[in-house]
């Protein structure tokens, strides 16, 4: 075999170590998956690891590899681009709060960078506050702290939730559910949880500032092996996949279609442009809830062409918007004229 070759396996079984040390459930499978090889090839790494004595291990709870947690590779070795990513999210998602309860990224980016060399130290200290990320408005992060805390746990140890929600369409009496949580989710402005609510007997997404009441019960819960964030999402606007999917085309006119054709919106969209310096935009969505008020900020500046459905709760949901500010005037008296409307 060649030196390419034990390059290649070295690189792998040093990944696939860092792998099941980063993360717990990682199967052959996953692995396998990941290293771009077939299982019995990551069968055949696990053994030359057992051989040279890394002390790793199936865990059952997991269904995936462990290392035993006295064995460490040694530090990180960081590069410039990589330590100067770290800190900066660390730093102005952690430190400002941008995402709540996240603070400890901070403290963390700070550990990192006490044991960085003075080279990239120095030109960390050189972009200290030149960069910035600021991200959308999050909501008050006050009461939800526990709650977070609580999910969290109740994921890392399978055990179900015992909850009391406020749902913001009932105005029922909270009932008291049991909830497997599969995953903490930050869509946009706030955490919510993603898992099977048994009461419903479905998939739901709960917002954690509308949980009323949350504690661990001694109950033990799986998570779907096929389960994925991505997968139930699928290919809705934003986070709210509704039962049946859309073609969605829309025309933004010159003084928009610059600006929206800049932007990545979602993962299925197609521009393109048209002579007068307009653009179609064109797109596949789950549901319609969530993309009829991204087309209703958009103003005179969007018309819906397809599909007709859209096109419909556009034009009613703006009439309604129309008929708060129409004022009555008295007969023969002129309506003022409509307003112009910037483009800023």
């Amino acid at each position: 075999m060649g030196r390419d070759h034990y390059k290649k396996r070295l690189y792998r079984l040093l990944k696939i170590i860092t792998l099941i040390q980063a993360k717990p459930g990682w199967n052959v499978r996953k692995l396998a998956a990941e290293c771009g090889v077939t299982p019995r090839t990551i069968y055949r790494d696990l053994e030359v690891l057992e051989r040279v004595g890394v002390p790793y291990f199936h865990d059952s709870d997991t269904g995936g590899y462990r290392i035993r947690g006295d064995f460490f590779l040694p530090p990180v070795d960081l590069t410039l681009e990589e330590a100067l990513s770290l800190a900066v999210l660390a730093d102005q998602i952690g430190h400002r709060e941008q995402v709540p309860h996240l603070k400890g990224a901070a403290q963390a980016a700070i550990k990192i960078r006490s044991q960085l060399p003075a080279a990239l130290t120095d030109g960390l200290h050189s972009l200290d506050g030149h960069i910035a990320v600021h991200l959308a408005r999050s909501a008050s992060p006050h009461g939800t702290q526990d709650v977070y805390e609580t999910v969290r746990q109740a994921i890392v140890q399978r055990r179900a939730l015992s909850c009391r929600y406020e749902s913001p369409r009932s105005q029922a009496k909270p009932e008291t559910f049991l909830f497997h949580p599969y995953c903490l989710y930050w869509g946009q402005r706030a955490w919510y949880t993603v898992g099977h609510h048994q009461g419903r007997q479905a998939l739901r997404c709960l917002k954690l500032s509308r949980f009323t009441q949350i504690k661990l019960t001694k109950q033990r819960y799986t998570i779907p092996e096929g389960f994925s964030l991505a997968r139930h999402l699928g290919k809705a606007w934003r986070m709210i996949p509704g039962g049946r999917t859309y073609h969605v085309e829309l025309r933004f006119d010159p003084n928009f279609a610059e600006t929206i054709a800049d932007t990545h919106w979602h993962d299925t969209q197609q521009i393109d442009w048209q002579e007068d310096g307009s653009i179609r935009f064109r797109c596949e969505v789950d549901g319609l809830d969530e993309i009829v008020w991204w087309v209703l900020s958009m103003g005179p500046h969007c018309k819906v062409i397809r599909p007709k459905a859209l096109a419909q709760r556009v034009r009613s949901l703006a009439q309604q918007t129309l008929a708060l500010y129409q004022e009555r005037h008295e007969p023969g008296s002129k309506a003022s004229p409509p307003m112009a409307i910037s483009d800023r």
